[in-house]
């Protein structure tokens, strides 16, 4: 897998699942569990989403020859 989450993205990803992660446990729901998704996805650095569509929120390392 090729990494195409950014680290801005991972930032984000990483408030945004703790936030979801903390409303569920305050709501007592199951819900909170949908916050591991943005956290794994910010720890393996790769979004599955983003494969589909041909996306990345990486920058590209102008000193190195891109390949296509």
């Amino acid at each position: 897998m090729k990494k195409n989450i950014g680290n801005v993205d991972r930032i984000i990803r990483v408030i945004v699942g703790l936030a979801i992660i903390a409303f569920g446990v305050f709501n007592q729901s199951w819900w909170g569990l949908v916050g591991l998704i943005p956290l794994a996805t910010a720890a393996v650095g790769f979004c599955g989403l983003y494969g589909v569509c041909n996306m990345s929120t990486c920058q590209v390392d102008s000193s190195k020859p891109q390949v296509k």
